[in-house]
């Protein structure tokens, strides 16, 4: 997901976005130890789009 479409959604909804990320990572993680993950990239992937949303929750907080 882009960065201007992160930045137009509410606070709740990007916590939630993350908590969902951090599922599919723990899940891709659990994947990868048991040769069953097909795109290892998409380990990395996950990871960014995670610390790119905590990036904009916490820009709105010092905005704030």
């Amino acid at each position: 997901m882009k960065t201007e479409e992160l930045r137009k959604k509410d606070p709740k909804e990007l916590a939630k976005s993350v908590t969902d990320l951090q599922k599919k990572l723990s899940e891709s993680r659990f994947r990868f130890s048991s040769n069953q993950l097909k795109n290892v990239k998409e380990i990395h992937a996950t990871k960014k789009e995670i610390a790119r949303i905590l990036t904009i929750i916490k820009e709105s907080e010092i905005k704030k």
